[in-house]
């Protein structure tokens, strides 16, 4: 797996980001069975900055916790056969899946935690999966989805030991 991760904004407190990312992310594959390696991006950023690009990307003129920007186009969540036949999916050096951009607001996942009462690594962890998830494909727009994806996430979390 490549995993780059930007940081205009990082935590205050000793959060692996890089360690629990990764993990996360491993976790989220392992458990759609995806086949591939995968190139992730993560940008660390704060409410300002999010909100711009939620603003630029969405038209939505408000900070957010994560946005999610998936390189691939899933016609069902988490079913990656349908990119063999897509080499332009793949990135041309490393032969690796580019599944898309996460990106983070440091502000927002600061307040969640403490708005849920949990910690900041687990807050983090959380998007993160939420976010994995998005880019291959699941979605919550109805509660039928929303259930999948909220058992998917919790179950990745509950695998990896970080819990509430």
């Amino acid at each position: 797996m490549t995993f780059e991760i930007e940081t205009e904004k990082s935590f205050s407190e000793n959060i692996p980001v890089r360690e629990i990312a990764e993990s996360v992310i491993l976790k989220a594959l392992e458990q759609l069975n995806c086949p591939y390696e995968v190139t992730v991006n993560l940008l660390l950023t704060d409410d300002e900055s999010i909100r711009a690009i939620n603003k630029e990307t969405r038209g939505v003129d408000s900070a957010t916790d994560v946005l999610s920007f998936p390189f691939c186009e899933f016609e069902i969540p988490g079913d990656f056969s349908a990119f063999e036949e897509q080499p332009e999916l793949f990135h041309p050096e490393t032969g690796e899946l580019m599944l898309g951009d996460i990106v983070i607001s440091v502000d927002r996942a600061k307040a969640q935690s403490e708005e849920y009462g949990h910690s900041l690594l687990r807050e983090f962890a959380f998007l993160v999966a939420h976010s994995i998830f998005h880019l291959c494909g699941f979605d919550h727009m109805t509660p039928e989805e929303a259930k999948v994806m909220e058992d998917a996430q919790r179950r990745v979390l509950d695998e990896l030991g970080i819990r509430r």
